[in-house]
């Protein structure tokens, strides 16, 4: 097989690699069964298990991040300062 040289595939003007090939493909195949939600399960430290509903906004997925993060920089400088 004969290797593109990554030159030639810049020049093409097309993103896309050669080796993809979506002719296949079904547009929407999993919208539907997204659009009706889903669950997460969601295990506490305590033991617990929260069951919580999910329905296709970015905006419900807020409330399931945890309000005691940091940045990753300032982990970073704790895990630093404790070395």
């Amino acid at each position: 097989m004969k290797k593109v040289s990554a030159e030639k595939t810049q020049t093409d003007g097309d993103s896309m690699r050669a080796e993809y090939d979506f002719t296949g493909g079904i547009r929407g195949k999993h919208h539907k069964a997204m659009e009706a939600g889903y669950t997460i399960t969601i295990h506490q430290p305590d033991g617990e298990t929260v069951v919580k509903e999910v329905y296709p906004a970015l905006r419900s997925l807020i409330k399931l991040i945890s309000g005691k993060r940091h940045p990753a920089t300032k982990r970073a400088r704790e895990t630093e300062m404790k070395k």
